[in-house]
């Protein structure tokens, strides 16, 4: 499998390019509209066919590459079922399977840090990885305190659902601030420091005392990615 990482150090956000190989289809998940054209760049010299542009949800902290890259590429782009973007191409419920020339992402609903948010699941036969987006973090995990956010959604997507995945699955998050670049379910679960050993009334205090102000784009960010980064 190829697989390339990317980060945008404005807003500290991972995307993730996936292909079988060299010279086959390509899955991007959470691109970044200022990074586009370096995702373009990778997507010739390696020879891909872009195919599908994912967002895990409604960022704030940037805008997305989804609609520039439609333009240039002509992938249909993709958001969970209850995203308010309505110039996506498709969307996908819960348990749907995304599969880009034999790379499968199964479609988890996982609210908390939004009320639209999806998590994939890479080759869910025999889970390999997750992109989860900003419900779970690097030792921590996302807001919950607009968007839609509730921590006891949050609590329940990542405690019900992603922390029932094997040990061993990779995750792969949109964003990380100290430089971290993965993590496992099996150190999430052992390690983060909001969620081991907290039962969920203390997660959710936890969440109801961040007193973090708002994303310095999200004015800007929300809207414009609602009509996916193209006005």
């Amino acid at each position: 499998m190829l697989f390339r990482q990317f980060f945008d150090a404005e807003s500290s956000t991972y995307t993730y390019l996936l292909a079988s190989g060299r010279g086959r289809e390509a899955v991007i998940i959470d691109p970044v509209k200022e990074q586009a054209q370096q995702y373009l760049t990778a997507i010739e010299q390696m020879d891909l066919k872009l195919v599908r542009a994912i967002d895990t949800h409604t960022h704030a902290d940037h805008i997305t590459a989804l609609g520039d890259l439609r333009a240039a590429t002509q992938c249909v782009t993709l958001m969970g079922e209850f995203t308010q973007a309505e110039c996506v191409s498709d969307h996908v419920r819960e348990d749907d399977i995304v599969d880009v020339d034999g790379i499968r992402l199964r479609a988890l609903y996982t609210p908390g840090h939004t009320n639209e948010s999806f998590s994939f699941v890479l080759q869910p036969e025999r889970p390999e990885a997750v992109f989860t987006g900003d419900v779970l973090l690097i030792r921590g995990t996302g807001r919950t305190d607009f968007q839609g956010g509730d921590p006891h959604r949050s609590w329940d997507s990542i405690t019900n659902k992603l922390f029932r995945l094997p040990e061993e699955t990779i995750v792969w998050p949109a964003h990380d601030y100290k430089g971290w670049t993965a993590s496992s379910i099996a150190e999430e679960k052992a390690h983060n420091p909001r969620l081991a050993g907290k039962t969920e009334a203390e997660y959710v205090d936890i969440m109801n005392n961040l007193n973090l102000p708002d994303p310095k784009m999200m004015d800007i960010a929300v809207p414009a990615n609602l009509a996916c980064g193209r006005g």
